[in-house]
């Protein structure tokens, strides 16, 4: 009988429990949005596109690719590319693209400048007084979004 009692009085406790993290859950979705990153007109479909996602000040330039929130890679078809960000909290964010043509995760340079395609939100050009950084490429995220980001080789 005390065991019967003491299952019984488990399952009773368990089962709040559940229907907590149930709610935890449906809440967290609710205050959360995604964000579909878009590319068009790279040169070619070679490699990949490398997506970054940026939350804080300061972050960008990140040449090294150290500092960013979260990354997403993805393969270019018809020289397009996009992936989605799920379940991000709201804020501000910008976006770093680079389309690396060998597949090897860093932005490859000739003469200082990038041989392969970059971009970033906000941006159609990139000149020495025009220069990246999170306060130029950031943007608020209060709702599900698209964007498109203007990919640029010099």
């Amino acid at each position: 009988m005390f065991s019967k009692t003491i299952t019984f009085l488990t399952f009773l406790a368990i089962i709040p429990l559940s229907v907590h993290a149930e709610l935890k859950q449906e809440i967290q979705a609710k205050n959360t949005v995604s964000l579909n990153v878009v590319v068009n007109n790279l040169r070619n479909s070679k490699g990949i596109v490398q997506f970054s996602l940026y939350n804080e000040a300061g972050s960008i330039p990140d040449e090294k690719y150290k500092k960013y929130f979260k990354q997403l890679k993805e393969v270019i078809i018809n020289n397009s590319s996009s992936v989605t960000f799920k379940d991000l909290p709201r804020g501000i964010y910008a976006i770093n693209i680079l389309h690396d043509e060998n597949k090897n995760g860093k932005i490859d340079k000739g003469f200082f400048l990038p041989i392969e395609g970059i971009g970033f939100s906000q941006f159609s050009s990139i000149k020495i007084t025009n220069r990246p950084s999170f306060k130029k490429a950031s943007f608020n995220l209060n709702s599900n979004a698209i964007k498109s980001i203007h990919v640029i080789y010099f």
